[in-house]
């Protein structure tokens, strides 16, 4: 079952320009706030109309400005789940669950969803009554039990505190292999999308970036949008020297790369996890800090790496051991196949 997005929509000062497609596994919007995510999923489920363009489920044109087709939500068999779950305060756990199966539901596949989701104790309550991690659980049984042919999830851990975040990103990365039904997951969270998604697309300002597997989104960004999301602590803008060597203007450094730097390069990426304290036969760039500071946090040392002639400091990151000192040392190391290239 394949999702085609490709819109625009003019919103005051703020331009949607979107254009992704997803068939199977769970897709990842990620960006900061206010980037156009939200908006996105509104356009596919039919909430919010879209100036042109066209969406496309399964062959079924759900709408097409040029076509003038534009299905109403309740025709699109769109699942959609909202920030606060969005549950019907004046109907019961049950009730909730049924308003999405039609005019006769079948008391016995209600009975299964409650089961399913380990809420059959449940039935009777009112959304009040219910914890954040309960309301979540009712949410997606009454998505799943209306049918969706696609689900769109909008930052369901939102308001969850973060050990009850963990739980839920267990439980419903399950519920969605077990859906097997595609998925569009809204997120600014990379920890997030590492955990559920299986494909990756940055959104900046209103417009989406390329389309990645997993892996490479983490492992090889492109651009210095995908790094910053990715969790990057150290980018610089940089200059091409030539085919294997380029200055990180932010840090004064010039450093080898193995494999020929694009020209369209524009910065340099180094995850502060991949430097290190002592040298191997490929770390082929070596850094002699000028000073550094620690900072400690509760499993991590943070070292600031401070380079003659750099106006930033590069961020070296350790797990710390109980009782121990940050490791410390007069120069690191970085592997050239560790240095990431980047575009605008």
């Amino acid at each position: 079952m394949a999702l085609e997005v490709d819109i625009r929509k003019k919103c005051g000062d703020f331009f949607l320009d979107a254009a992704f497609s997803t068939e199977s596994g769970v897709f990842a919007l990620l960006g900061a706030s206010g980037c156009g995510k939200s908006l996105t999923l509104k356009c596919i489920a039919g909430i919010e109309k879209p100036d042109e363009g066209r969406i496309v489920l399964g062959g079924r044109v759900l709408f097409d400005s040029a076509g003038h087709i534009n299905l109403t939500p309740q025709k699109r068999k769109v699942g959609y789940m909202f920030q606060d779950y969005a549950l019907f305060p004046n109907m019961t756990v049950r009730e909730n669950i049924m308003a999405g199966m039609g005019k006769k539901p079948d008391p016995s596949v209600v009975q299964s969803y409650l089961t399913r989701f380990h809420m059959e104790e449940c039935g009777e309550l009112y959304p009040k009554q219910l914890s954040g991690g309960q309301k979540q659980r009712v949410a997606m049984a009454r998505m799943l039990a209306a049918g969706p042919e696609v689900i769109l999830l909008d930052e369901p851990f939102a308001a969850l505190d973060s050990y009850l975040r963990w739980q839920l990103e267990m439980e419903m990365k399950k519920t969605l292999e077990e859906a097997k039904k595609p998925a569009v997951f809204v997120s600014h969270s990379r920890d997030e999308v590492y955990h559920l998604c299986s494909t990756v697309c940055c959104m900046e300002k209103g417009k989406t970036g390329e389309t990645m597997p997993l892996s490479e989104f983490f492992n090889s960004p492109g651009t210095k949008t995908a790094a910053l999301l990715s969790g990057c602590k150290n980018i610089s803008r940089c200059l091409v020297i030539d085919e294997h060597h380029l200055k990180a203007e932010e840090w004064g450094t010039v450093f080898n790369v193995r494999r020929p730097v694009p020209p369209d390069t524009a910065y340099v990426g180094i995850r502060a996890h991949y430097i290190r304290a002592f040298r191997d036969e490929t770390c082929d760039n070596e850094l002699i800090p000028e000073s550094t500071a620690y900072n400690e946090d509760p499993f991590e040392w943070t070292a600031f790496l401070k380079m003659a002639g750099g106006r930033t400091a590069l961020q070296r990151k350790t797990a710390k051991e109980k009782g121990t000192v940050p490791e410390k040392t007069d120069r690191y190391y970085i592997d050239s196949d560790d240095i990431m290239l980047l575009r605008d």
